[in-house]
């Protein structure tokens, strides 16, 4: 990752590119550069280091060396302030689509507009509507515009222009046309950020799980950095999640000159450098659980049924419904595995007294 000793430099070792063998790929580049931007930006000061906590080794029973995950993180860096690490804390994206939630449908009131035909469907009796999004498999197609839709808001409702050189793409371009200072003044619109999005998902062929990971490593970025994602660098900090998010969510990863032969007039040497950032300002947390997996996925849902993105609802057949009962089966399954190796691997002797069970004497 970052080497440039390795596959980045010869195309034709990338595993991608062998499954992908085929017809000549379109030209992406005219698609992926529709956009609209704006403001200048100033580099974010370096943050303050903060002094290791001391521990106290002092004599006496009782004292031990605290475990790693029990440790007090830092107060700039605690836990509970960052959405991308703690599941209870709310996440950044769905705050700041309230606003503009709450404006629609306070003008929506006082002009007296009607909410229009019903379109969602609801379950009866008789019928069962489900869609076809789940926790563990989203669907791809709404879940990229529910992710671009959170991009969206997270420029249109930023706080300042914070921002980083490394990601500004008026230093780094993304490509040799020389882009237009007009580009850079204006929010894009969400069309455009789903456009680019969509287009770097289907020529790296990646998940829709991908995309909610992209989009955990972008809001981690923003908090740790401090820094706002602006239309100077939306490009450039998406697609530097976008690559983090595919090496560590997809076994068979996209390597970084299968992006340089998405992205026409980058470099590998310019990708590199970028994951690298990237890496060091998320201080290698590239970890996500599933409790903060699974909050990014339904306040996705939320941001969704906010914005009237409905998802594709269909009656519940009984083809369907046996194929999820099979997934849920086979799901607590696994669970049950996993459950009794941690138990087996969790024994020690500290606690090994504590599970002997002996045999019964009847007198």
């Amino acid at each position: 990752m970052g080497n440039t000793l390795t596959c980045c430099v010869s195309p034709n070792a990338s595993p991608k590119l062998g499954r992908r063998a085929g017809p000549a790929e379109p030209d992406y580049e005219s698609e992926v550069y529709e956009a609209a931007a704006g403001d200048a930006v100033a580099v974010a000061p370096a943050p303050a280091a903060v002094e290791p906590t001391e521990l106290d080794f002092g004599a006496g029973e009782g004292h031990h060396l605290q475990h790693i995950s029990d440790r007090e993180m830092p107060e700039d860096l605690a836990l509970e302030s960052n959405p991308s690490d703690h599941p209870r804390a709310s996440t950044i994206f769905l705050s700041k689509s309230q606003t503009d939630v709450r404006e629609k449908r306070k003008s929506n009131h006082l002009n007296h507009v009607s909410p229009g035909q019903l379109t969602k469907k609801y379950s009866s009796c008789s019928t069962i509507f489900l869609d076809d999004s789940t926790v563990s498999q989203p669907n791809l197609r709404t879940t990229i515009k529910c992710v671009t839709l959170a991009i969206y808001y997270h420029i249109k409702n930023r706080d300042a222009n914070r921002s980083l050189d490394i990601f500004d793409e008026r230093s780094h371009p993304l490509t040799r046309e020389k882009v237009p200072e007009e580009y850079f003044k204006h929010d894009p619109e969400h069309k455009f950020i789903y456009r680019f999005v969509r287009t770097l998902f289907s020529a790296a062929q990646l998940t829709a799980e991908c995309a909610i990971v992209t989009l955990v490593y972008l809001e981690r970025l923003l908090t740790y950095a401090e820094i706002d994602i602006c239309p100077t660098n939306w490009k450039r900090i998406v697609l530097g999640a976008i690559l983090l998010a595919s090496k560590v969510w997809d076994d068979q990863a996209v390597w970084n000159v299968d992006y340089c032969q998405i992205l026409k007039d980058i470099t590998v040497e310019d990708m590199n450098e970028m994951e690298r950032h990237f890496l060091e300002l998320l201080q290698f947390n590239i970890n996500v659980p599933a409790s903060v997996y699974a909050k990014y996925y339904f306040d996705l849902r939320s941001l969704a049924d906010d914005n009237n993105l409905n998802f594709l609802f269909a009656p519940l057949s009984k083809e369907r419904a046996q194929n999820l009962e099979a997934i849920s089966r086979l799901c607590e399954d696994k669970y049950k595995d996993l459950c009794r190796v941690a138990v087996r691997r969790s024994f020690s002797a500290d606690n090994f007294i504590g599970i002997q069970r002996s045999n019964a004497i009847l007198s």
